[in-house]
């Protein structure tokens, strides 16, 4: 049951964070360069950073679940603790800052202060969940490779 269990955890892993860092740093700037339209290109990047959000909400809950399956959570403290962290950035970005940038983006807001100020904050929260990805995987490597 052990192995299944790691195997489980390498794959939401895998999915995660490979997710965030494919879609925040492959597939949307290519939206960008590619398209003619940079509102269409806004509104696919949105979507896809709120697919990926969901993804993280599942994955990271079903990596705590395993995680208290196995009777582990006292020794996987800093893995659990990067996974809240992660939530938290997730739930901030997710349903507090898109909400608030798709209503300057509806009200024709995009060339606004606030709304380069709510993007930015946006960005800057969804690099620093890609780099705690990073962290919790090299957690998770730690683990296996001592």
């Amino acid at each position: 049951m052990q192995k299944l269990f790691s195997v489980l955890e390498r794959i939401l892993l895998t999915l995660w964070i490979g997710g965030l860092w494919v879609i925040g740093f492959v597939v949307a700037p290519t939206l960008f360069l590619t398209l003619p339209d940079t509102a269409t290109a806004g509104t696919v990047a949105g979507s896809l950073f709120s697919s990926i959000s969901r993804i993280g909400l599942l994955c990271g809950s079903a990596l705590l679940l395993l995680a208290w399956l196995q009777r582990a959570c006292g020794e996987r403290r800093r893995e659990l603790l990067v996974i809240a962290l992660m939530f938290v950035l997730i739930v901030a970005g997710e349903f507090l800052l898109a909400p608030m940038i798709g209503e300057l983006r509806t009200t024709g807001q995009t060339g606004s202060e606030r709304f380069g100020q709510l993007h930015g904050l946006a960005t800057l929260l969804y690099g620093v969940n890609c780099l705690l990805g990073l962290v919790l995987v090299a957690i998770r490597q730690e683990k296996h490779n001592p």
